[in-house]
């Protein structure tokens, strides 16, 4: 295709132009480490066209290659960079951009290990860290100083559902200059896209929807923004990353970029699941409460309805304890309970003693994550099978 991006979302995920040496439509798996200096490649590598020849894999390989592109495709980035994991992607975005002396805004509910990343790693560097609730822009205002240089979100907050108001936070932070940064892995391209809503860098997890089948490890970090230079990724590439060690594998790539081709169907299917399962769980006597940003009892329901495509298939719900919920996840059989997400299978979780474990509970009570939540990743099972799961796991 000459202009992929006048393509649907869906096709621009199925579609790629086959590989050039072999015209195989499904990319081949370059399982190589190194490459030989054949030809003009030592010259272009020392006038310092290293991305335009194949060097070494913890620099990039080609399955990396064209993971990024596809990435940044169906993301609306003008690049992408493939890393080794969704934490590398926070870990190498804040830290290729932020310097000693920086500070930087972050909402106070977001996935744990970002949590801790924030509240301890990144302080240990010198740069300074204020928490707040991203969904008041006027406590993102109050925390601004002369000294901030980013603010950082979820789309949608791990596990709360929390929706940010994008748009508002983005216009507030650019008129200072200040860059903006999302979280994207609960909702995934096909849900929000937030560079459409002028956040200028995008990370994914991509173990998650990307690969959506809990068989990879990987993470995007994306571009799209008139703050940063054009070239701020590459830069982050050959400054941290490789610096680092945060390399994608080419088999990891390869099978996230074989996930983005059904990622369109699986989230259009889990979706719907998720939309059955919260109505189911609305009537249930042992549930306290539901966090769904589909729902209308979801304190950002709007700001949900205006900028995401679907509510997704990401949702939480409440009992009286968490000896209960720990009961009602050990009785699943369907459903798994796990730690991860976004993969073909339901996925429960606990997460006030599994993944926000270390975080004191004073805490965790600030970012609202209750004793009894569970968590659930809706997959692509039948629904009447899931229901009947849950009813029997909730003791009907």
């Amino acid at each position: 295709m000459d202009n992929p991006q006048e393509l649907s979302l869906a096709s621009r995920a199925v579609f790629y132009s086959p590989e050039e040496s072999t015209q195989s439509i499904s990319y081949p798996i370059f399982m190589s480490a190194n490459y030989q200096y054949d030809g003009d490649a030592y010259d272009q590598v020392v006038e310092g066209a290293r991305r335009s020849v194949n060097i070494y894999s913890r620099c990039g390989n080609p399955n990396e290659y064209k993971l990024d592109d596809q990435m940044a495709l169906i993301s609306g980035a003008t690049d992408a960079l493939a890393v080794a994991s969704g934490m590398a992607a926070v870990s190498h975005a804040v830290l290729g951009l932020l310097r000693v002396g920086d500070h930087i805004v972050v909402d106070l509910t977001t996935y744990s290990s970002t949590h801790e990343f924030f509240d301890h790693r990144i302080q240990d560097f010198g740069i300074e860290v204020t928490f707040v609730d991203s969904a008041d822009v006027e406590a993102v205002r109050a925390a601004i100083r002369p000294e901030t240089k980013a603010v950082y979100v979820e789309t949608i907050a791990n596990p709360t559902m929390k929706v940010a108001p994008l748009r508002a936070i983005t216009e507030l932070a650019h008129e200072r200059g200040i860059v903006v940064i999302c979280d994207n892995t609960f909702a995934s391209p096909i849900v929000c896209r937030p560079h459409e809503h002028g956040v200028d860098i995008v990370l994914e997890s991509a173990t998650k929807f990307i690969g959506g089948h809990n068989d990879a490890v990987g993470g995007i970090i994306s571009i799209n923004s008139e703050i940063l230079p054009a070239d701020w990724l590459e830069q982050i590439r050959w400054n941290t990353l490789t610096k680092l060690g945060g390399a994608l594998s080419p088999f990891n790539a390869w099978l996230l970029l074989r996930g983005i081709q059904t990622l369109p169907l699986r989230v259009e299917r889990m979706t719907e699941n998720a939309g059955r399962l919260v109505e189911w769980l609305e009537a249930h006597p042992k549930v306290r409460r539901v966090y769904y940003p589909g729902h209308p009892s979801h304190p950002q329901y709007d700001a949900a309805r205006e900028q995401l495509d679907s509510p997704g298939a990401m949702l939480a719900f409440s009992v009286a304890s968490e000896e209960e919920a720990a009961q009602v996840c050990k009785s699943l059989k369907l459903a798994s309970f796990a730690a991860s997400l976004g993969g073909v299978r339901t996925v429960t979780q606990l997460p006030a003693t599994m993944a926000f474990l270390d975080i004191p509970e004073e805490e965790r009570q600030q970012m609202g994550v209750t004793q009894g939540m569970i968590r659930v990743s809706a997959g692509i099972e039948k629904i009447d099978d899931l229901i009947a799961d849950f009813a029997q796991a909730l003791g009907d």
